[in-house]
């Protein structure tokens, strides 16, 4: 059902992209993003980057786990993670590497939940790697920070509106490598529980295995299909609360069918940790009561990682 998920090509004008993506946020809340200046050889260096990673043996990835630190930085292992605890009899069939935003332990933010340095592998197999991914995240917040702009402009806002909320992010760039085994939906197992991302956006790159699935409005659901060189945007729940419902954080998941590895990697773009996220006035029907309460940024992360991480302890 490729018709389904609408693509937005960022080397168009904002009046051309404007309609265009408003459509998509009412009615998908999941649209492909190409003409976004990320070149070619750089996805490719990510997935190279991330099957040698990943192809490490458990010791050598276990010196970065993400128990190793409190900022939920480096490798989660395989299963560590639960999406969608109703429904899963065992966790999620895939392995994670974490890279947020590099805040040395001295800063001042350092103090503050899920802020801190990156955790790097240090492994002769892996030349450049750290250098790499930290040219690829940036390159994801750039488009993060374009993206949010035209959503403003969407939302008949100032194309800064959302800005001084973006001034010190959180950006988690996540590399995941799930494993060759079949989900069997009906015995609760599954490449990546059902759920809604948590944050504002998602920049997701998906090799060319399919598995993605997101749930339509009737309930049912509908593949998204890979498309080389183009970037997967979602909208996440504060996105959501931010527009009173009006732009959707749809459900999704991952289904292995075809029995082979595959690789991904998400780019979670969140507002500052100590952002309030209330309701646009402009987005709430005159004589209605916003149909979410205010929340801050950072509690809402919180609140869902204490629910889905089996290695996440919120510090107290």
């Amino acid at each position: 059902e490729m018709q389904l998920v609408p693509v937005i090509d960022l080397s168009s004008s904002d009046t051309e992209i404007v309609p265009l993506l408003r459509c998509a946020c009412t009615d998908v809340g999941f649209f492909y993003v190409v003409g976004h200046g990320v070149p070619d050889t750089d996805f490719k260096t990510l997935y190279t980057d991330m099957q040698r990673f990943f192809a490490l043996d458990s010791a050598t990835k276990m010196q970065v786990c993400t128990t190793t630190n409190p900022n939920n930085r480096g490798w989660t292992p395989l299963g560590e993670e639960t999406l969608d605890p109703a429904r899963q009899t065992c966790g999620d069939t895939k392995e994670g590497f974490y890279i947020g935003r590099d805040i040395a332990s001295t800063h001042e933010l350092a103090d503050l939940p899920l802020h801190g340095p990156n955790v790097w592998p240090e492994d002769a197999s892996l030349p450049f790697w750290r250098e790499n991914m930290e040219k690829y995240h940036a390159s994801m917040e750039r488009v993060g920070r374009r993206l949010n702009g035209l959503l403003a402009l969407t939302l008949g806002l100032d194309v800064t509106f959302f800005d001084a909320k973006f001034n010190e992010p959180m950006l988690l760039l996540r590399l995941l490598h799930y494993t060759a085994a079949k989900s069997e939906v009906e015995r609760g197992v599954f490449a990546c529980g059902e759920h809604c991302d948590y944050g504002m956006l998602t920049l997701l790159s998906t090799d060319a295995n399919p598995g993605l699935q997101i749930k339509s409005k009737d309930g049912s659901w509908a593949d998204v299909a890979p498309r080389e060189g183009a970037l997967i945007i979602n909208l996440g729940d504060m996105l959501e609360r931010w527009t009173n419902g009006l732009y959707r954080s749809t459900p999704h998941r991952v289904i292995n069918t075809n029995g082979n590895e595959r690789y991904s990697a998400p780019f979670f773009f969140e507002p500052n940790f100590s952002c309030v996220v209330e309701c646009i006035p402009s987005c709430v029907p005159a004589g209605e009561k916003p149909k979410f309460p205010p929340t801050t940024s950072g509690q809402h992360l919180l609140d869902k990682y204490n629910k889905t991480h089996s290695d996440w302890n919120q510090p107290e």
